[in-house]
């Protein structure tokens, strides 16, 4: 007789995901991960290969102490909006707006502060309460009237270009008090000394390495424990030491500079919040959800009007930080601040790795999408290229960004 085998009830053993199993899991097979990951690798390398290149063009003046400083202080508007964009893009919407009312919070606060004579916070607060009702007008057309957002903002950059000059009465409005200046030109300076150059700097650098190794460690022992693929642990010390030599260098050159900049403080806050926001929170995943397949987030009990309409409210809420910083930045509010902003940031977004189609993206992705943009800025900038060659660069590589995510959405659709 045959004896009947039952099935067993025993669960299969997880993987070992304790801190210690990360010391030994992982592959060495870097050409694979980089395979697997192009979308995200792909910009890294593109980002190290420019900066090489115009060091190389601009005799190393790229790379000094000032001009760093100075692409920091130029080009942190633009990153800032270009956080609010990724997050739309990849929600599955768009805006349009965001040049237009970078214009307008600036000029509302230009009028509270420099002629009706408020204090500066007041302009500031005047500022993000109207970003955050220019956000919530968005939302509410494209959330619950059903409009495209292409369509809604596109109509808001001409409505809030047109606000703009009515407020501004058509003129410029300048300067501000020496307080609202160091939102955007202001220094943290010998708070800890240092014989030529800052140690408080220095120390932030090297708080920002920790973090980052802590975050990479904690972020590879949740990679094994979901059976994902990683780096072998001698590759990932690698990249870890290669990220931390960069932010070293970064730091180091700022300190021999004028020190840390207050502009910086605020985008790497900006960054922090929003990582985690898209990463680790529930409304994060929902935008993931509604660009990536909007019905079955529907159907799976998603709030697709709620979580849209917050998209813009917190879009309008950038764009004015980043309408505070370019009125600080510039000490005054002009008819024309912000033009052509929106395709900054749209650019940097797509650049730095999110999907035409939406779902896909990442905060950090967009800032190496930004820091890319503004360095072939500066860099042409400091070659003596002209406006209209630059145009042309930026309208090429936005080009080759898009094209270059058609390609992997080709390759992993033939892989299947």
């Amino acid at each position: 007789m045959t004896s009947i085998k039952t099935p067993s009830t025993e669960r299969p053993t997880p993987p070992d995901s304790t801190p210690a199993a990360a010391l030994h899991s992982g592959t060495s097979d870097l050409r694979a991960l980089v395979l697997n990951n192009l979308r995200q690798s792909g910009i890294y390398v593109a980002l190290v290969v420019i900066v090489g290149l115009f060091a190389i063009l601009t005799d190393g003046v790229l790379l000094s102490p000032g001009n760093i400083t100075n692409i920091v202080l130029q080009y942190s508007y633009i990153l800032v909006l270009a956080i609010g964009m990724v997050i739309l893009i990849i929600g599955g919407h768009i805006d349009l707006s965001v040049g237009s009312v970078v214009a307008l919070t600036g000029a509302v606060s230009a009028v509270l502060v420099i002629q009706q004579g408020h204090p500066w916070w007041i302009g500031v607060l005047a500022a993000l309460a109207v970003g955050v009702a220019v956000g919530a007008w968005h939302g509410f057309w494209v959330a619950y009237a059903g409009i495209p957002a292409f369509i809604v903002t596109l109509a808001g950059m001409l409505l809030f270009r047109g606000l703009t000059l009515r407020v501004l009465d058509n003129i410029s409005l300048s300067p501000f008090p020496a307080e609202y200046q160091r939102v955007a030109a202001g220094f943290l300076n010998g708070l800890l000394g240092g014989n030529g150059f800052d140690a408080f700097t220095l120390l932030i650098g090297a708080v920002a390495v920790a973090g980052y190794a802590v975050s990479g460690f904690r972020t590879r022992v949740a990679r094994i424990r979901y059976q994902q693929p990683v780096e072998s642990f001698p590759l990932f010390v690698a990249r870890v030491v290669a990220v931390g030599a960069v932010i070293m260098y970064f730091a180091w050159q700022l300190a021999h500079a004028r020190g840390l900049p207050i502009v910086l403080i605020i985008l790497a806050v900006l960054v922090l919040v929003y990582g985690l926001l898209t990463r680790r929170t529930v409304f994060g995943r929902q935008v993931y959800a509604i660009g990536g397949n909007l019905s079955a987030a529907a159907l799976s009990g998603v709030k697709v009007r709620t979580v849209n309409f917050w998209m813009f409210v917190n879009m309008g809420f950038l764009a004015a930080v980043a309408g505070v910083i370019y009125s600080s930045r510039s000490n005054g509010a002009q008819p024309a601040a912000g033009n052509m902003f929106e395709l900054d940031a749209i650019a940097a977004a797509f650049i730095g790795g999110a999907a035409v189609t939406g779902g896909v993206g990442t905060v950090v992705g967009a800032m190496v999408g930004g820091l890319i943009m503004a360095v072939m800025s500066n860099g042409m900038q400091l070659m003596g290229i002209d406006q209209s060659t630059q145009s042309v660069v930026k309208g090429l590589v936005l080009l080759v960004a898009v094209a270059f995510d058609v390609y992997n959405k080709r390759r992993a659709g033939s892989a299947r």
